[in-house]
């Protein structure tokens, strides 16, 4: 049976989860816990993008703890929102992966292209890929220790020059940076990684 914590109870949401864990633990039990993002209220009801970003740090916190088995988020008058916050919150927690994952560094003097315009370009080609996670890093000098558990990187080795990894290995070096995002999907699709698109409007067929 799925257990849940009461609304309103007088304890931070974090802290009462947390509980209701330890407590089925030390009673042997195993019932699914969902996890609310609204136990305790303010006289004033949250603004909708607060209550979201309160969801996602609540939520986010306790699945990170390996607590929770469902999530029910509120907080949007439409429930769509709602549920893609908390696929969102079930990807970055690393429960369930829904789409690819991304992981740029946040550019400093050393990055060596342009960020958001290489980011972009990366998605157009490779958003479809389910589970698949790709590093976009701007230098070698931390672009390497930051992508931690990318399956893919793609990262500025030199000024117009891209160095391509496979997880933490360095594959190929000094890329130009204009044929760089073709060579990414080419490694992409020798690591078995790659699937071609739907066309668009097949899904909806």
């Amino acid at each position: 049976r799925l257990i849940t914590v009461k609304d309103g109870l007088a304890l931070p949401t974090i802290t009462a989860f947390r509980l209701l864990a330890a407590r089925l633990k030390a009673l042997g039990r195993s019932n699914p816990i969902l996890l609310k993002d609204c136990l305790t209220f303010p006289a004033t009801p949250w603004a909708p993008h607060l209550a979201l970003l309160r969801a996602g740090v609540v939520i986010g916190a306790l699945l990170a703890d390996g607590i929770g088995d469902a999530i029910l988020v509120r907080g949007e008058a439409g429930a769509g929102q709602s549920l893609r916050l908390a696929y969102n919150i079930l990807q970055a927690a690393g429960c369930r992966s829904f789409k690819t994952d991304y992981v740029a560094c946040p550019s400093c003097g050393r990055t060596l292209f342009n960020l958001q315009t290489v980011t972009a370009r990366i998605k157009a080609r490779t958003e479809h890929l389910k589970g698949v996670k790709i590093a976009i890093m701007g230098c070698i000098v931390n672009g390497p220790g930051e992508m931690a558990d990318a399956d893919f990187g793609y990262v500025g080795g030199a000024p117009n020059k891209i160095n391509l990894y496979v997880g933490k290995q360095p594959i190929k070096f000094n890329i130009p940076e204009a044929e760089a995002v073709d060579r990414l999907v080419d490694l992409i699709r020798e690591h078995g990684k790659w699937v071609e698109p739907e066309p668009v409007g097949a899904a909806a067929q």
